[in-house]
């Protein structure tokens, strides 16, 4: 795969989180379980619960929110692309939902889903990035949006206790020169089940777990290979939300300081393509990106498929 470069300015970003919420004691009163397990295993403590709302819904209030927050005019917005799992139905997709909701459907908008599970957001971005740098399009509208507790098993503690819901969304433009982005993105077609969903959400956690660790230290690997850089000038890690001890261990492994990883699982769980659209937001909130900062995101999850972006503001 040859090396290209292209330009990325992120102009807002926003999240949607639905208000109920499902704890470590909730748990414990479903499956065999228990607070101090949960936290010592995963680093998760709470995740939410959309009740009432499908994916849609949390796909527009999260577009709705970065577009207030960057006081961006809808009419500029000419492509929507969504990343989930979890749709509402097979088609249309998600993405026209948003476009209608926003009151958009009177212009010529590229409007699609894509399936890459928890690495959406990641593929949905690399899109996104290349058609703002090749076509007509002024801003593109990227949400990352799931109900993933629509197909959990609340009898199966191996994955109950891990996911929950929410959409994270970022509008983007093209970048000027200095603002150069790096994607690498990769796959391996699961047909052993390793990680799925076929009516309910399936994993075998040990074989998940390893297959993490080393995507992620190879996603930062090839970033920071394709990027030229090292580790030290790469500002913040913005990592998939899955587990602590997969980001604890890819800290160990590569030597990488804790802090240099935004966390916010303990919060949400692992909520799949909205995870690190979420964190991105919330990291952006507390600390406002500044000229010349360094971001890197990287993404595991189901098909398997893995990778990340390395961009500077």
């Amino acid at each position: 795969m040859k090396k290209i470069s292209l330009s990325l300015d992120i102009v807002s970003t926003g999240k949607y989180i639905p208000s109920a919420v499902i704890t470590n004691d909730d748990l414990e009163k479903m499956v065999d379980t228990n607070d101090e397990w949960i936290v010592s295993h995963t680093g998760i403590k709470t995740r939410h619960k959309a009740v009432g709302e499908d994916t849609s819904d949390l796909a527009y209030k999260a577009a709705k929110d970065a577009l207030e927050k960057g006081k961006v005019d809808p009419e500029t917005i000419d492509a929507i692309i969504v990343a989930t799992i979890t749709a509402d139905f097979a088609s249309p997709s998600m993405a026209a939902i948003v476009q209608a909701r926003l009151g958009l459907n009177h212009r010529d908008i590229t409007c699609f889903d894509v399936n890459a599970a928890c690495t959406g957001f990641v593929y949905a971005l690399q899109m996104a990035t290349a058609l703002v740098n090749t076509g007509p399009y002024r801003h593109i509208l990227v949400i990352g949006a799931e109900v993933l507790t629509k197909i959990l098993d609340y009898t199966d503690r191996n994955t109950c206790i891990l996911f929950g819901d929410g959409a994270g969304a970022m509008i983007i433009r093209q970048g000027q020169p200095h603002q150069k982005a790096f994607f690498y993105t990769a796959s391996e077609g699961d047909i052993e089940d390793v990680l799925s969903v076929k009516e309910i959400l399936r994993m075998q956690g040990r074989r998940v777990f390893k297959f993490a660790i080393n995507a992620v230290e190879k996603s930062i690997n090839r970033l920071l290979e394709l990027d030229e850089a090292r580790l030290d000038q790469v500002t913040k890690i913005i990592p998939h939300q899955a587990n602590y001890r997969i980001i604890d261990g890819v800290a160990e492994l590569k030597k990488i300081p804790l802090n240099k990883f935004f966390l916010n699982l303990e919060h949400y769980g692992n909520t799949s393509a909205a995870s690190i659209p979420i964190a991105f937001d919330e990291y952006t909130q507390e600390q406002p990106l500044r000229e010349g900062d360094k971001i890197m995101m990287v993404g595991f999850g189901a098909g398997l498929t893995w990778g990340g972006v390395v961009f500077t503001r």
